[in-house]
Formats: structure tokens, sequence, C-alpha cells
């Protein structure tokens, strides 16, 4: 029954995350926002696979499906905080273009900063209560309580770690990749 599941599982991961990059493509239309939004699941991964190690669980499906679980929540995660990072330096860069001025890279981390404090109280509500929701599963006994454990352990673990970096990987990588534009830009000669 493992082997089988495993075989299944060999299946389902890859179709979920091309399903997820489709996703993230058609929205976003642009492949360096889906990459910056995609470096959230290896930073939920660590957490998941930290608690599973300190909890004792090896792998299993119903792990398999936790981590799962996990990949949508930390996307999520990771195109809300994208999506408020965009929209705050469209508004600098409107601000700057009815002064008609270039935008300044002190402009520039201003509004990266605005975008990611404007989302850190709904993003650790979010987060509280997916684990608030998630610890009476991971510490309840009970019929079926044993599998409900391993699908709630990596999900606990890894929005630690996903959030944690997500509040500062996301715009640091956003910055980064906005002064390369802004550099880019600034250096073309003007039509």
């Amino acid at each position: 029954y493992m082997e089988r599941a495993t075989q299944r599982l060999t299946v389902v991961v890859p179709i979920t995350l091309m399903t997820i990059i489709i996703l993230l493509f058609l929205n976003f239309r642009n492949m360096t926002e889906v990459l910056i939004i995609l470096g959230t699941l290896p930073t939920a991964l660590v957490g998941g696979i930290w608690l599973l190690y300190l909890l004792g669980y090896h792998m299993s499906v119903a792990v398999g499906v936790g981590f799962i679980a996990l990949a949508g929540v930390a996307v999520e995660i990771g195109v809300v905080m994208l999506v408020y990072l965009k929209q705050a330096l469209a508004s600098e860069k409107r601000m700057a273009s009815q002064v008609q001025r270039a935008l300044s890279s002190s402009a520039l981390v201003a509004a990266v900063t605005n975008g990611a404090l404007m989302r850190v109280r709904p993003i650790m509500m979010t987060v509280a209560a997916i684990v608030a929701g998630l610890l009476p599963i991971m510490f309840g006994s009970g019929t079926g309580s044993e599998v409900m454990r391993r699908i709630a352990a990596p999900m606990v673990g890894g929005m630690v770690s996903a959030t944690v970096l997500t509040l500062a990987l996301i715009p640091a990588i956003f910055l980064l990749w906005q002064r390369r534009t802004l550099k880019r830009d600034s250096s073309e000669p003007a039509t």
C-alpha cells in the first residue's frame, strides 16, 4: 500500500507544482514574479521537515498530503505579499511621475517597506488562525489522530518558517529586482 501511495505521490506532487506555476504565471504574466513566489516553497518545506524531525515522524502519505496543503498556503502568502509590494511601488511611481521626476532608490526602498508593512498583520492573522486550528489536531488523541497529526505537523512547522521568511525574503528579493530594473531603465538613453 505504501509503495502504491508513494508512486501516486510522485505523480501528484509534480502535477501540483506545475498547476501552481501555471496559475501564478496566468495571474502575474511575469516569470520573475512567479519565481519570487516559488521561493517561499523551500522555506516552508524547511520548517515542515524540521518539525517532522523533532516529532520523530517519518515520511508517509499523510505527511505528503500535509506538504501539498502547505505548498498551497505558502504560495498564497507569497502572492498576497507580492501584490501589495507591487501596489505600493505603482503608487510611488505615480507620485514620482506627477512631479515629473524619476523614481529614486530611496523612494523605491520606502515603497517596498510600506508595501511589506501593510501586509504584516493580515499575514500574521492568517498564520495564527491556521496554526491555532492545527495545534489541537497535533496534540489530540482518539480515533484517527495518528494520521491527522502527520498531516498537521508539516503544515504547522512550515507555516512558521514560511511566514518568517516571507515577511523578510520576498520584500528583499523584490527590492533587489526592482533596483536592478531601475538601474537598467535609468541607463537606457531617452528617445
